[in-house]
């Protein structure tokens, strides 16, 4: 959702790449709220942060402990940003319907902190 977010955000002026610790497959749910707010994420694919290794960025932008903790390390000037939000499929258990309440408050969460953010970065 991030990734997704952080495109609209910053249009064609920035390169956004995405990707997890533990990689599995984009899970329907957050292709339904993103979708809600007009972005389409049906085509991102899970990717493992190994596939970056060698890569030079300026910022490295994890959003939970998890990935703060096992992220690979980018050697060069990347500036590290942290902020943990609530992992949705680690919370999502029950019915569908409140599966996407939470995937929609995490939503939320991110494009509000990726908007003050990219105030600050995308100068």
């Amino acid at each position: 959702m991030a990734e997704g977010l952080l495109r609209r955000i910053g249009g064609s002026n920035i390169e956004v790449e995405s990707a997890g610790v533990e990689p599995s497959s984009v899970r329907l749910e957050a292709i339904e709220v993103m979708s809600e707010i007009g972005i389409d994420i049906s085509g991102n694919r899970s990717k493992s942060a190994d596939e970056f290794i060698g890569r030079d960025f300026d910022y490295i932008i994890t959003v939970c402990d998890k990935a703060k903790e096992t992220c690979p390390v980018f050697p060069g000037k990347a500036v590290r940003i942290h902020r943990s939000f609530e992992d949705p499929p680690a919370a999502a258990a029950g019915e569908y319907q409140w599966r996407l309440g939470i995937f929609r408050r995490v939503r939320d969460e991110l494009d509000e902190w990726l908007e003050d953010l990219s105030k600050t970065i995308l100068v």
